[in-house]
């Protein structure tokens, strides 16, 4: 567990008061999840995860620490999912652990979260429950409406939750796209519907706070891929993240009007395309999707390879593909690859490797910098000032973003005339009560980032991600030395064994000078005060920082191995 803080416990719950306590999603990219406490209940809304820093090595992915809620389980009437992205589910497996809880969701969001509990066996034991949007359900004291908003995903959708301390809205991840894939567009009627009845307070997506001007329609992206695969002498490889099924169909829309085939590689794109498919939310005709045997056969020209791996992940199909180690695809010069996806924060270095990479085969490469093969599923200003102004919201709370996105659409509040004292910056883990009389803080909770390593869950902190950062930086060396347990004498050893310091002759040259170091300090040592392997080993750790700084200027990590016999 990481940034844990432990917190003093809250005043009582007042009549006509609401808490809004955001658990993850503010101050970052990712790990959304927030709650609502009026009375004696709670609602959750969404539970995500992100991705981990370049400081975080060997870690999987990361989710919300919810040990606030621990003890609060039975108050718990639900968690609403906005929609199917990760960084909005993908934390469900690891929270129904210790939140098992009922979930709601539209169909294609409960789709791909099946899909997910299955994997890690949870599918028989939750809760699931289907809405549609324009639906209102009654959760305790909460009364939910799901309102249609336009994302890059389908079925999303944005909230009208009824409280005993007023109206609350959350849009969800939205954007006000004209021409959607699926013609569903943002249900601006419905928002304002509830702006005329009067909104207590608007929690509204700042991810895109930074941009001027409209965010551009889904459909850019057809035009981009038609004249992409119009022009491409060969074989096209398209990354996209796994749940983009409306990026989906504009390949597979493409891959009919050029007369190619399409396939598909990363499990969890197969599964969620299939269950997209099943459920009616992707068309693809008869014999377009082949299976992987029967795609790989056909002439380079006749073929879009759909794929995961758009972050650079090092285990994805695309990454092992840019460095040759993929034996399910192999490019050639001339081969085209797009990477249809927003590069997530910390992500750069890894992704422009790979791009590199591909360049250096002689592949074309068209990303976000250089391409309309991506557009946000995010709301700009233009669009958030439209938002604004139909649901006249009484205050605001902006969620979703890094700190400087949550700073930018409080100033495009105050812009459009809303008090200063009517809008609030909050942080994770941030108690903010609403009530008649506005917003006001009352104090914080235990909040924090749970680390995802393998089946690990939790197991990595500070001092593993220290001694990973520690031997990715500087190596290490392994010093094994035999040592008579009776006479404390030294009778096999020093052997060194070291990885990552330096290359050869540059190592033989370091152990030869290590060993002589080593043996000088054990030397000046008297028998009986060695005769402790404890004792060994921090004389080994002490005389081999002073050698490895004085030659070097590093500082490897020494592990000395002492064989007592």
């Amino acid at each position: 567990m990481q940034e844990s803080r432990e917190i003093r416990e809250l005043p009582e719950l007042l009549p006509g008061t609401c808490r809004i306590i955001p658990l993850g999603g503010l101050g970052e990219i990712g790990k959304n999840m927030l709650a609502l406490e009026c009375g004696q209940q709670t609602l959750i809304i969404d539970a995500g995860m992100c991705f981990p820093s370049e400081d975080q090595p060997g870690i999987d992915f990361i989710v919300p620490d919810v040990t606030y809620l621990k003890d609060k389980v039975a108050r718990i009437v639900g968690i609403v999912l906005t929609h199917g992205h990760e960084d909005h589910v993908g934390a469900l497996p690891y929270i129904l652990r210790q939140l098992p809880v009922p979930i709601y969701g539209t169909r294609m969001t409960l789709g791909l979260v099946r899909n997910k509990l299955e994997e890690h066996g949870l599918l028989e034991t939750t809760d699931l429950h289907e809405v549609k949007a324009g639906d209102t359900v009654k959760l305790g004291v909460f009364e939910i409406t799901f309102i249609p908003v336009a994302h890059s995903i389908v079925d999303a959708v944005g909230l009208a939750i009824r409280t005993s301390a007023g109206t609350i809205v959350h849009t969800g991840d939205f954007k006000l796209d004209p021409t959607p894939v699926d013609g569903k567009i943002t249900d601006l009627g419905r928002f304002a519907e509830f702006g005329r009845q009067g909104v207590d307070l608007l929690l509204a997506d700042s991810t895109n706070a930074e941009r001027d001007g409209y965010t551009l329609s889904e459909r850019e992206v057809g035009l981009a891929f038609d004249e992409i695969v119009r022009d491409a002498p060969r074989r096209v490889v398209i990354a996209c993240f796994s749940s983009n099924i409306h990026r989906f169909q504009q390949v597979i829309n493409t891959a009919v009007r050029y007369k190619r085939k399409i396939g598909v590689l990363g499990m969890s794109m197969v599964k969620n395309m299939r269950t997209a498919q099943e459920l009616g939310y992707l068309l693809i005709p008869e014999s377009l999707w082949l299976k992987w045997n029967d795609l790989i056969n056909l002439p380079p020209e006749k073929s879009i390879v759909l794929t995961t791996g758009s972050q650079g992940e090092p285990r994805s199909a695309l990454a092992r593909t840019a460095v040759g180690e993929n034996q399910e695809l192999k490019l050639e010069a001339d081969d085209t690859v797009i990477i249809s996806a927003r590069t997530i924060p910390g992500n750069e270095r890894r992704i422009g490797n790979m791009i590199n990479h591909f360049f250096r085969m002689g592949c074309k490469v068209h990303y976000e910098r250089v391409s309309e093969i991506h557009v946000s599923g995010h709301a700009a200003r233009e669009e958030l000032k439209v938002m604004h102004n139909i649901v006249q919201p009484k205050n605001f709370i902006p969620i979703h973003g890094e700190s400087r996105h949550l700073y930018h659409h409080a100033d495009l509040a105050r812009e459009l005339g809303m008090p200063g004292e009517r809008i609030m910056l909050a942080e994770n883990g941030d108690c903010i009560e609403l009530s008649a009389k506005g917003l006001k803080r009352a104090g914080k909770v235990p909040w924090g980032s749970v680390l995802v390593d393998g089946k690990g869950v939790g197991d990595v902190g500070h001092v593993v991600l220290r001694d990973r950062q520690h031997l990715a930086q500087d190596g290490m060396l392994i010093v094994v030395m035999g040592l008579n347990r009776q006479t404390g004498e030294l009778i096999s050893g020093p052997d060194l064994t070291p990885r990552g310091i330096a290359d050869e002759p540059e190592t033989s040259r370091l152990m030869e000078g290590a060993r002589y170091a080593l043996q000088e300090a054990l030397s000046k040592v008297s028998i009986a005060g060695i005769s402790e392997a404890s004792v060994l080993q921090d004389i080994t750790r002490s005389s081999m920082k002073k050698y490895f700084k004085r030659e070097i200027m590093r500082f490897p990590m020494i592990i000395p191995v002492i064989v007592e016999v």
